[in-house]
């Protein structure tokens, strides 16, 4: 059975959450680790949805997180999308600006170089976590990671993500497959944020997005914050070892795979 999570059950559970150190449920552990340079997003997609299956039937032993930039792509959840693009497909194609559907919850967003993605493969259920509680941790992340740009990052009681005053720094999407949990999160960096005015981003008309960059008023290295995400994200998971995922894990699945339909 394949989970979606909306706003509200998110927000309703957050006052049952209890403030992150690190999550108590979770036992150390080791992770693999696969750290990306820019890929595409239906590479990393199909990627994705192979290590779901493989964690679900067992044959992964453990659970994955992929670090990664994608060259420019607006992503659909399965709350819809396509009425908050306001452009068209000829400006997408000057704009070499790509279009995915997903199985994530939410609904349009952008990604492109100069935003930094997590996707964790996790098993929820193995590591004994809620979802309102996994998301919790996700935003977690980010909002330590902006501070060491002394760049103040909160949550939003109506729209989970982080946000510096009224613009959005990061954002947080996922879907669960038989609890595995999979997309994740992605932190603006040092991107164009021009593009996320031609959508009404995460369904949301009139809001603007942010950069650490922007937010902070200086240059941000990439590398710095690949590794300070890295970092916040194995002290708040609780991961004691970071494995490189082995390279015969790595191949994506043919596109007969990649176009079945699992909704």
């Amino acid at each position: 059975m394949e989970e979606t999570l909306t706003d509200n059950q998110i927000s309703s559970s957050l006052d049952n959450t209890m403030e992150p150190g690190v999550s108590p449920s979770l036992s150390q552990h080791s992770w693999y680790l696969l750290d990306l340079p820019a890929t595409s997003y239906d590479e990393i997609h199909r990627l994705q949805k192979r290590l779901v299956a493989a964690r679900s039937a067992g044959t992964l032993a453990r659970d994955v997180l992929i670090i990664v930039e994608h060259a420019p792509v607006y992503t659909f959840g399965r709350h819809g999308g396509r009425e908050n693009l306001l452009v068209d497909d000829a400006f997408l194609a000057r704009k070499s600006i790509d279009l995915a559907q997903t199985e994530r919850g939410g609904n349009v967003t952008y990604h492109g170089p100069g935003q930094l993605i997590l996707y964790p493969i996790m098993n929820l259920h193995a590591a004994r976590l809620g979802v309102a509680d996994y998301v919790y941790f996700c935003e977690e992340i980010m909002i330590r990671t902006a501070a060491d740009f002394s760049v103040t990052a909160v949550r939003n009681e109506v729209n989970h993500g982080v946000w510096v005053g009224p613009s959005k720094l990061g954002s947080v999407g996922i879907a669960i497959r038989r609890g595995i949990c999979f997309h994740g999160l992605a932190l603006n960096v040092n991107c164009n944020l021009t593009p996320f005015t031609w959508i009404n981003f995460c369904g949301l008309a009139g809001t603007v997005m942010t950069s650490l960059e922007q937010a902070s008023g200086t240059p941000v290295s990439m590398q710095t914050v690949r590794r300070r995400m890295r970092h916040y994200f194995t002290v708040i998971f609780e991961v004691d070892n970071m494995i490189p995922l082995p390279a015969s894990l790595q191949t994506s699945p043919g596109p007969d795979e990649a176009n079945e339909n699992e909704l």
